[in-house]
């Protein structure tokens, strides 16, 4: 394996180590990465001399920016036939996470969106520091969100996950442990020992693998969520995204007014998918089922004009200003929304069924 390679493996001790290597990408992950991560997962899963695994991001910007959406502009734009399969293999990839047998620590430090979230926010041991800038930003680019997102954002305190889901917001540390993306602060100028001590001798089984890292463990810098938790409990549970934004806009917290003005910019057909995507990922028992419709939601995603339009705003383009078909959210029919959750035409994931 060489260092040029964007997914890096090694052992240290009993210790196995990921190490996404695409840091001019901000580490954004193309599917041979996703296939690299999974084969070496599975190795190791069977592998009695690995006790424990550990994800991190190359460079000093972040863990993973998400799948690379260059890619998948190019594909929506000529057809969709690419981006099915790369989602098929990463969903499957992220709850493979979410069950491995062994202690999987994803060290969280930096910018963690998207995709990031998905090989990180399902393990089993999940650090944050004080450099954590962690999103699930779809609604921006005309996407849901996916990677199990919903999963994790349906089960956040009242409706801190919907209000994320449709706004897109990025939050840090303490909020990402008070919504249940992440276990344990670690200061990351901390995060150096902790690798080393990971890969030494006291590492000898599982349980020797959480008490290191709480040792490790400080308090979180103070976050953002919970002192908004009385406008957004008040605003969000509200029957449609319009009466959302009426809710926002008639509260008196600026940053009520603030969140509508967000609502405004995202596309409308992206934001009514996505409410009634997290309001069913709340009823939802597993995973897997929720993974599943995902599945579906980024497939159809591929036959609406917001996926390419919204790329081209904010990654190629650059220019902000995406031009959302249908423009207004009274425009997007019912009929729009249920497609989100229809079987796509190469069928589906199937993770969720017995």
């Amino acid at each position: 394996m060489t260092h040029d390679e964007p997914v890096l493996t090694a052992r240290a001790g009993r210790t196995a180590h990921l190490t996404l290597n695409r840091p001019r990408a901000l580490n954004a992950l193309t599917h041979p990465m996703v296939r690299t991560i999974d084969e070496a997962l599975a190795a190791w899963e069977g592998d009695d001399d690995v006790t424990a695994v550990v994800i991190s991001g190359a460079g000093d910007r972040g863990l993973c920016a998400g799948g690379d959406i260059r890619v998948i502009h190019e594909d929506a734009r000529t057809g969709g036939g690419v981006s099915p399969a790369f989602w098929r293999d990463e969903y499957r990839l992220n709850v493979r996470i979410a069950r491995y047998p062994k202690p999987y620590v994803a060290l969280m430090d930096g910018i963690v969106m998207g995709g990031g979230v998905g090989v990180s926010a399902h393990g089993s041991v999940r650090i944050v520091t004080e450099r954590s800038a962690v999103a699930m930003p779809e609604t921006a680019i005309g996407l849901v969100p996916d990677v199990g997102g919903t999963y994790l954002l349906s089960r956040a305190p009242g409706e801190l996950g919907t209000h994320l889901a449709l706004t897109g917001q990025t939050f840090g540390p303490a909020d990402a442990l008070l919504c249940g993306f992440a276990d344990h602060f670690v200061p990351a100028e901390r995060l150096g020992e902790l690798r080393a001590t990971l890969a030494g001798p006291e590492v000898r089984e599982a349980a020797d693998v959480r008490e290191i890292v709480r040792r490790y463990a400080a308090t979180a810098p103070e976050g953002r969520l919970d002192a908004d938790r009385e406008w957004i409990d008040d605003c969000y549970p509200a029957g449609s995204v319009e009466e959302i934004i009426e809710r926002l806009r008639g509260n008196g917290a600026p940053a009520a007014k603030d969140a509508a003005e967000t609502l405004l910019t995202r596309s409308p057909t992206a934001l009514k998918a996505t409410l009634v995507a997290v309001r069913r990922a709340r009823r939802t028992a597993t995973l897997e089922q929720v993974i599943d419709q995902e599945y579906r939601a980024s497939c159809a995603a591929l036959t609406f004009p917001d996926l390419q339009e919204g790329i081209r705003a904010q990654v190629i383009d650059k220019d902000r200003r995406p031009r959302w078909s249908p423009k207004e959210l009274a425009e997007v029919t019912d009929a729009d929304v249920a497609r989100f959750s229809a079987p796509p035409p190469g069928g589906d994931l199937g993770l969720g069924t017995p």
